[in-house]
């Protein structure tokens, strides 16, 4: 089967990216052929030219509508995969697909289709006011960016794919990573029967032989971008409370911010597969203390990967993705959203009790296996992408 994957990637590479190469790695290593429609927003956030462009660009984007063209008259695929279309490629591809004759199928990593930032969060605090409203105004009003060119850019193209039934028209199948998401888009008016849920999944990597530098073993672990709506803060001062627990963090921060941290506290920066996985090994536990839902947070899996738990909030899919299906076991601790004295409490009753650690990090491994591993999915998305292709052949074959 011939797959045209499509995306935009992000400023920076991010987790979304790292989906997207598993991904095409796998489709091929299963006899599909597959090409890629892809952009880059690098470094266009950073001047006044690259905004503008990606201002227009992301409510209708011309080069986008000519690449896909091209793809489609050259590579000729029996189906489409979108990612990420802002803010280069864009909305308006998709009804050339449908012209064409060519199924759609989209992978959801956010909340963007019914919240123009794709968080769900604003000045810090989850909020869903786009969603209650039907509209996008919000994102403006409070200026949801933190900069009055991108807020409006983001409003105005979320309310031009809406008016226009972009993707409601246009994608046979929106293929969620968690049932929470389903039901945000399904409150969004977004037909139930056309959603799916594929959870995301990660390959297993052996840690490294020797330790990390300046990163001695047994601490409180957190790994990811480190930005306001992943929450490091927040772990940060629970770190400030307890200077007698050693604490590492494994990401950068956005815009080469400059991040005050405690002595306990030890940055460890961007690490290559093999170091994050000697930095999990090597945890007691892991924090996931993020301000927003998530799409899907891939330390969860990573963590269980190396037979470790997280602590992670209680709200988003968080509740449903740390409970094994089979057991009904919680391979973790939740607390509550933002609170910094109940996070400090959920981390000091781990880090009293590394029996209990230990114990939810093999609840959480049994979890991983259960549900997430990457040969399981990689065979959910193959007989979803080949379904839909066949379906729509033969949905055509009885129109003519």
């Amino acid at each position: 089967m011939k797959i045209l994957v499509v995306h935009n990637d992000y400023g920076v590479y991010s987790g979304e990216e790292a989906v997207v190469d598993r991904m095409v790695a796998d489709l091929k290593q299963s006899g599909n052929e597959v090409a890629m429609l892809r952009r880059s927003s690098a470094k266009a956030r950073n001047t006044l030219t690259g905004n503008i462009h990606g201002f227009f660009s992301g409510i209708y984007s011309l080069s986008g509508r000519r690449m896909m063209r091209k793809a489609l008259r050259d590579f000729r695929p029996d189906v489409v995969n979108i990612h990420n279309l802002y803010p280069f490629i864009s909305p308006a591809v998709l009804p050339l697909c449908r012209k064409a004759g060519v199924p759609v199928v989209m992978t959801v990593h956010n909340y963007r289709l019914v919240c123009p930032t794709g968080l769900f969060l604003r000045d810090g605090n989850p909020c869903e006011n786009c969603l209650q409203k039907g509209n996008e105004r919000d994102c403006l009003c409070y200026n949801c960016e933190h900069s009055r060119l991108r807020s409006l850019g983001y409003a105005l193209r979320n309310m031009v794919a809406r008016r226009t039934r972009a993707y409601k028209d246009n994608v046979d199948l929106f293929c969620c990573l968690t049932e929470f998401q389903k039901q945000k888009l399904i409150a969004a008016g977004f037909d139930k029967d056309n959603i799916s849920i594929i959870p995301n999944c990660i390959e297993y990597v052996e840690p490294q032989d020797t330790p990390l530098p300046d990163c001695d073993t047994d601490y409180v672990g957190y790994v990811g971008r480190l930005s306001e709506e992943k929450g490091y803060d927040i772990l940060l001062e629970v770190a400030r409370r307890h200077p007698e627990i050693e604490f590492r963090f494994a990401g950068t921060p956005r815009d080469d911010k400059t991040i005050e941290a405690p002595s306990n506290v030890k940055l460890c920066g961007h690490l290559n597969s093999r170091q994050l996985a000697r930095f999990y090994a090597d945890a007691r536990f892991i924090v996931v203390p993020s301000r927003c839902y998530e799409g899907f947070p891939v330390a969860l899996l990573e963590a269980a990967s190396h037979r470790r738990c997280c602590i992670a909030p209680g709200h988003g899919a968080f509740p449903d993705l740390m409970t094994d299906k089979e057991s009904g076991d919680t391979c973790g601790l939740l607390f509550k959203p933002l609170d910094v004295d109940d996070l400090e409490e959920k981390i000091i009753k781990l880090w009293s009790n590394k029996a209990l650690a230990d114990e939810l990090g093999s609840k959480a491994e049994s979890n991983y296996k259960n549900r997430f591993l990457r040969e399981k999915v990689n065979t959910q998305w193959s007989n979803t992408l080949h379904k839909i292709a066949e379906d729509k052949k033969q949905t055509s074959a009885t129109n003519q």
